[in-house]
């Protein structure tokens, strides 16, 4: 998993409450347990003009021009801007999955669902959660100011907006840990390899009928 201590980056604008993870990526994309691939089909049914077919090739389908992820001023956006409940619906870590895999750092909203929250610290994606009244002040800049964007340090946790304000979030110290080294749940599991070697061969040691071939 990629670490995450400090990232700049253009932000495009959602503009809509309860944003489920089937509005993320459909069901019909579920086809993989590899956590690469499903950036195209991010947003499929607001962003494709057409019905999403999986494993379809996705550059040649009718773009929706009415949708921000298309709009030729957000083209490189890293951090997505939305309301709040952010990631309700169902638990798939595919969402996650194709949010990292097209190219979005973090996500900023006054509130997030739970099981989506724990996905994104998993798969190098940082949610910040802000007050409504800041998350409005930062719509109104998108629209406002063409090539927005934030510098947002992990570290300090801080936002910095263009003029120079700062502004604070809250993030659990664990997972702020976690995403700072870039280590998922198989991460933290190797970081303690030695220790379980350990005990494996003192389990062994104690119980070796345990380990014999047992053979009818």
């Amino acid at each position: 998993m990629r670490p995450f201590t400090r990232h700049q980056g253009l932000v495009v604008p959602m503009d809509r409450a309860n944003i489920d993870t089937d509005l993320i990526v459909p069901k019909q994309f579920l086809k993989s347990i590899r956590r690469s691939g499903f950036g195209p089909n991010l947003f499929d049914e607001l962003r494709y003009l057409d019905e999403g077919v999986p494993d379809a090739d996705n550059s040649h389908r009718p773009l929706n021009p009415d949708f921000p992820l298309n709009f030729p001023r957000y083209q490189g956006a890293s951090i997505l801007l939305a309301r709040e409940n952010f990631g309700c619906g169902s638990s798939r870590e595919h969402a996650a999955w194709a949010m990292e895999d097209f190219g979005f750092r973090s996500v900023i909203a006054p509130s997030f669902a739970d099981i989506f929250r724990s996905n994104a610290f998993k798969n190098g994606i940082l949610p910040i959660e802000l007050a409504a009244s800041q998350v409005q002040t930062l719509f109104q800049k998108v629209q406002e100011e063409e090539g927005f964007s934030l510098d947002i340090n992990l570290e300090d946790c801080t936002v910095r907006l263009p003029a120079g304000e700062i502004w604070s979030f809250e993030v659990d110290a664990f997972r702020r840990d976690c995403l700072l080294q870039g280590l998922d749940d198989i991460g933290l599991t190797l970081e303690s390899a030695t220790a379980i070697s350990a005990f494996e061969e003192q389990h062994q040691a104690r119980f070796p009928w345990l380990f014999e071939d047992i053979r009818l």
